[in-house]
């Protein structure tokens, strides 16, 4: 067993745990939840989720 591989295995699994426990809250809410604001000053889920996902392209990619 190589240690890097084994640690590789595990936070995929973990990746993948997040992933899913994000999909199944946002299947959760209607498409007008999704993009409801408090006010001005807030984001919808929807851009909060936009927004992860361009962060976490850039932080996971072309190193």
């Amino acid at each position: 067993m190589n240690l890097g591989n084994e640690y590789l295995k595990v936070v995929q699994e973990r990746f993948k745990s997040v992933k899913d426990l994000g999909d199944k809250t946002i299947s959760q809410l209607s498409n007008d939840e999704i993009h409801w604001i408090l006010n001005e000053a807030s984001n919808s889920v929807a851009v909060i989720a936009k927004h992860l996902s361009g962060n976490m392209i850039s932080r996971w990619s072309d190193f």
